[in-house]
């Protein structure tokens, strides 16, 4: 999912990688708590798998990991909170 952000929000971005359920779960659980961010392949950039190998997902809040390979409904609801 890419949604457009207004000025000010933080930047939400989950990496993620083809095949990987644990990564489509994540992106079911943004999308149905309505926190808009962007889809990043792992395995498209050297940069990323360097820094996170074989850990996906992973969610990125303004560049920072917040969530690594799941997120409990109680961080969730904390970050969407927050994302104001």
């Amino acid at each position: 999912m890419n949604a457009a952000r207004p000025a000010g929000t933080p930047r939400f971005e989950l990496v993620t990688r083809h095949g990987c359920h644990l990564c489509d779960e994540m992106a079911a659980q943004l999308e149905g708590a309505g926190l808009g961010f962007t889809s990043l392949d792992v395995d498209q950039d050297a940069q990323l798998r360097a820094r996170f190998g074989e850990v996906v997902p992973v969610l990125l809040r303004d560049g920072k990991p917040v969530a690594k390979v799941r997120v409990d409904a109680a961080r969730l609801r904390r970050l969407v909170r927050r994302r104001r």
